[in-house]
């Protein structure tokens, strides 16, 4: 039987929802991560940056621009330990700039996902995917790196069918 891990990286407080700023409890790609966990026998881990982001939107989005743009790498608080015992890793991240948060970079480059099935969900406001996919498939080359899923986050949780059809046709 194969294991499966969920990864997420997500933002609570200010988040861009529907054109407004809005200010939520649990953000859009953390209640994307607990819709598979409550669909798949899974773990759940959570990437945190050792550096909070600013809780005002606007703020924060100039913070992960300024990363993008100096390749940072944030630092993480902490790994998978026992990454090696996964066969299928999801992945679920928020669209910032066209791609993931420079957080997602660093959990790659930190962890062997040679052989591993990366399956990416990416919650956005209307951006889909982005560069997301390709940028993944540039940090794990040795992995299967699957077709993602794109989610608005103004409609996350309403997304459970959606999320139950794609992991389906995964045929994982």
């Amino acid at each position: 039987m194969r294991k499966n891990l969920i990864v997420y990286f997500s933002r609570r407080g200010e988040n861009y929802v529907n054109g407004q700023i809005k200010d939520l409890e649990v953000g859009n790609s953390e209640a994307a991560a607990q819709i598979i966990h409550s669909i798949l026998d899974s773990d759940l881990f959570e990437i945190e940056t050792v550096h909070e982001y600013p809780r005002n939107y606007h703020q924060c989005t100039q913070k992960a621009r300024q990363e993008l743009s100096n390749n940072e790498r944030p630092k993480i608080l902490d790994y998978v330990h026992q990454f090696s015992d996964y066969d299928n890793v999801f992945v679920c991240y928020p669209n910032w700039w066209s791609t993931m948060p420079m957080a997602l970079f660093t959990f790659f480059e930190c962890h062997d996902t040679a052989g591993k099935n990366i399956i990416p969900l990416c919650t956005h406001e209307g951006s889909g995917m982005g560069r997301s996919e390709k940028d993944i498939q540039k940090l794990c080359p040795k992995a299967n790196v699957f077709k993602g899923l794109a989610i608005q986050g103004s409609q996350v949780h309403d997304s459970q069918i959606k999320i139950e059809k794609w992991i389906k046709s995964l045929d994982l």
